[in-house]
């Protein structure tokens, strides 16, 4: 199997069964993303301990399969990481996905590398940049508990 057959699978996998699809129980922040032009909705509920450190992550929402693969590998790889590493690895994404072409991150390891890496292939499509970046976008609000509606238009 090639890399990009990889990449295919995994987007595919995650967005047709996405990990963490729920509503966290005992949320400590929260935020409501939309992309305007497909429609694509996103809320991510967010649970830190005392150390801002993410004890539980999830979202609800509805949109194409890259939309849903990016929120889905998002809540996994983000869980368990302290709110400067998740902004690290939330910038570090978005610019990947936007114009660099390999993660600079030290806080993934190969296998979570990949795993995002897999949305990569969506530069080419810039309609398609904004189904993946959703959830990240969404997941800043919640970081930084704005309470305005995250949009891929900003």
């Amino acid at each position: 199997m090639n890399l990009k057959e990889l990449y295919q699978e995994i987007i595919l996998e995650h967005g047709k069964n996405p990990r963490n699809l729920r509503k966290t129980d005992n949320f400590t922040r929260d935020a409501k993303g939309n992309n305007p032009l497909c429609g694509d909705n996103v809320h991510i509920y967010l649970k830190l301990n005392n150390n801002n450190k993410v004890e539980d992550i999830s979202f609800e929402g509805s949109g194409c399969a890259i939309t849903m693969a990016s929120a889905s590998i998002m809540t996994d790889l983000v869980r368990g990481k302290e709110e400067k590493e998740v902004k690290e690895i939330v910038t570090d994404f978005l610019n990947m996905i936007k114009e660099k072409d390999e993660l600079s991150t030290q806080l993934l390891n190969e296998d979570e590398k990949t795993k995002l890496m897999c949305l990569s292939g969506v530069k080419q499509y810039p309609m398609r940049v904004k189904c993946a970046t959703l959830s990240w976008h969404t997941l800043t609000s919640a970081m930084n508990n704005s309470q305005e509606i995250a949009s891929t238009e900003d």
